[in-house]
């Protein structure tokens, strides 16, 4: 695993030299290329100045800030030099939350950190244990792609994984969702909905979590390059179930099977409507 970053963690007086790594598999992920339909060439990017729609090469582009509409200040590479910020190969870390503290919408990148060779492994070790016998996740700032990030530190097994987390004020209000709010529950239903959630308990650990699509798209691909028909099956619309019907059910099917719930099969809405009218 070849590290992307090299700096230190510290936290008032204590320094431990580390290494980040990516924690993401990038090539798990399937990705096209673009195609000429005539004779299936890989198709090329050309930048253009929108102004005299000349074609440029990189040597012809530079930065500039749009500070009001079509007017730009200059940014030359030497000015992003003299942007000193204190933790451009440090990781300050300004305070200790607990677990249950940041809100999990604010989590975006994970690497993985380690130590920078043996002398930091002690003291590296330390941190981890210690956030986990506290149960207490450090934030701090570092700069990584020329930008300011704050960043958490958790404890994961024997080592430590940071997260990037987007800013606060970058997230949008949960509220301004439509239709979100309080809702009256009724309370046969919602002690029906606990024990259904109860009778499917399990840890994380004993889950099998795949990546389904990703799968699916080989199967396709792999196909097409044999030269084999591709057959899908076409999915049955879900009929609509009186909630009653389908948490009890549900809950029933749950106590007899330890396997994937069925579609509860009870009254459906328009069979009540049929009723009623």
């Amino acid at each position: 695993m070849r590290a992307i970053w090299k700096g230190h963690i510290r936290f008032s007086l204590v320094t431990i030299p580390i290494r980040m790594y990516s924690a993401i598999e990038s090539t798990k992920s399937i990705s096209f290329r673009q195609l000429h339909k005539e004779d299936h060439g890989p198709v090329g990017y050309v930048k253009t100045c929108k102004v005299c729609d000349e074609p440029l090469k990189s040597g012809d582009i530079m930065k500039g800030y749009e500070y009001e509409s079509d007017r730009y200040v200059i940014i030359e590479p030497d000015d992003m030099e003299k942007v000193k910020l204190k933790s451009t190969k440090v990781i300050e870390i300004d305070a200790f939350v607990d677990v249950d503290e940041v809100n999990p919408a604010l989590f975006d990148s994970p690497y993985f950190a380690g130590p920078d060779g043996e002398v930091a492994s002690k003291a590296y070790s330390l941190l981890c244990e210690t956030l986990k016998n506290t149960r207490k996740l450090a934030i701090g700032k570092v700069v990584l792609r020329e930008r300011e990030s704050i960043v958490l530190i958790a404890p994961l097994d024997a080592g430590l994984v940071m997260y990037k987390l987007r800013y606060p004020q970058e997230l949008r209000n949960i509220a301004n969702v439509p239709d979100v709010g309080h809702v009256e529950t009724d309370e046969a239903q919602l002690k029906l909905a606990e024990t259904l959630v109860a009778s499917m308990e399990k840890s994380f650990d004993d889950l099998v979590l795949e990546d389904k699509y990703y799968q699916a798209v080989m199967e396709i691909i792999e196909a097409k390059v044999a030269g084999k028909e591709i057959v899908t099956l076409a999915e049955e619309e879900a009929p609509i179930v009186d909630i009653m019907t389908a948490l009890q059910e549900s809950i029933s099917q749950a106590k007899t099977e330890k396997k994937p719930l069925k579609q509860a099969k009870g009254k459906s809405t328009e069979d009540e409507k049929k009723k009623t009218a």
